[in-house]
């Protein structure tokens, strides 16, 4: 399991327009990195949106915003489009990412075990290392949170 302070493991993914997009293009800016189950669901939604409606205030405060789920980049092509979404959405099918992070996890629905996404959020500092690890977060308050947080430092 990543730990506070650890370096954050690096990834190369495909965005929402097809583009190769790596976490150390972001070094010199700070990072959310937020991991989510799945594309049009209803607390993926929620929490997404959040994020949208909070995007300025990131913004201002230079912090780049990440969406990481297993689905395809066509889906967040049409995730992205659909809800108005501006930030980076990445699609990692291969759980390159998702299994470097250590959020896919089992998980329990209705009495039924699989594996899946957990949904989790990290905040990366300037240098590429992990200051905050937010585990099994609540889609609606997700980005408040983090945004007054970082108000405080």
């Amino acid at each position: 399991m990543l730990e506070i302070e650890s370096k954050a493991p690096d990834f190369t993914l495909l965005d929402q327009n097809g583009n190769c997009i790596s976490l150390s293009d972001f070094l010199g800016q700070k990072v959310v990195l937020y991991f989510y189950p799945k594309d049009n669901t209803p607390g993926c939604t929620r929490q997404a949106c959040a994020f949208a409606g909070a995007y300025t205030a990131f913004q201002s405060k230079n912090i780049v915003v990440i969406g990481i789920s297993r689905d395809s980049v066509a889906s967040h092509q049409k995730f992205a489009a659909k809800y108005s979404l501006p930030f980076i959405l990445l699609s990692d099918p291969n759980l390159t990412a998702i299994q470097a992070y250590g959020v896919w996890q089992e998980k329990k629905l209705y009495g039924k075990t699989s594996m899946g996404v957990v949904r989790t959020t990290f905040i990366i500092d300037e240098n590429g290392f992990i200051e905050k690890i937010m585990p099994k977060v609540k889609p609606d308050t997700n980005a408040a949170e983090i945004l007054a947080m970082l108000s405080k430092e």
